[in-house]
C-alpha cells in the first residue's frame, strides 16, 4: 500500500510538473554520499558532452519549461544550484524541446577529482 501511495504521489507530481504549471524550474537533487565544499557558480562549466577527465557524479539536474531564448537563464541557473553541491561542471545529456515549445535539459552535476 506504501509503495502504490508513493507511486501515485511520484506520478501525480510529475504530470502537474510537465503538464499543469507554467513557471521555469531547474531541480538539482544531490545523489553522492560525503560533503563537498560549495564552488563558485561563475566558475561552473557547462559541457553537452562527457569530459575526458576524471569527475565523480554529485546529483541529478533537471530544468524544465524554459523558452528557448532564456537558455542563458536556465545555465544560470544550473551553475547556481549546482555549486551549491561542490560542483565544478553540469553535463546535460538531453536538451529539446516539449510539446509546448519550451526547452527542457536533464543530465548531473560533477566534481573533478
Amino acid at each position: 500500500m506504501k509503495i502504490k501511495l508513493f507511486g501515485l504521489l511520484a506520478f501525480l507530481l510529475a504530470a502537474l510538473c510537465f503538464t499543469g504549471c507554467q513557471t521555469a524550474t531547474v531541480d538539482v537533487t544531490k545523489t553522492a554520499k560525503g560533503f563537498h565544499a560549495p564552488t563558485n557558480p561563475n566558475d561552473l562549466e557547462i559541457l553537452m558532452i562527457k569530459p575526458d577527465r576524471p569527475y565523480v557524479e554529485l546529483g541529478t539536474i533537471a530544468a524544465v519549461k524554459f523558452s528557448p531564448s532564456d537558455t542563458a537563464k536556465m545555465h544560470n541557473a544550473i551553475r547556481a544550484k549546482a555549486a551549491q553541491l561542490g560542483a565544478n561542471a553540469a553535463i546535460l545529456n538531453v536538451v529539446g524541446l516539449d510539446a509546448k515549445e519550451k526547452q527542457f535539459a536533464l543530465g548531473v552535476a560533477v566534481a573533478w577529482k
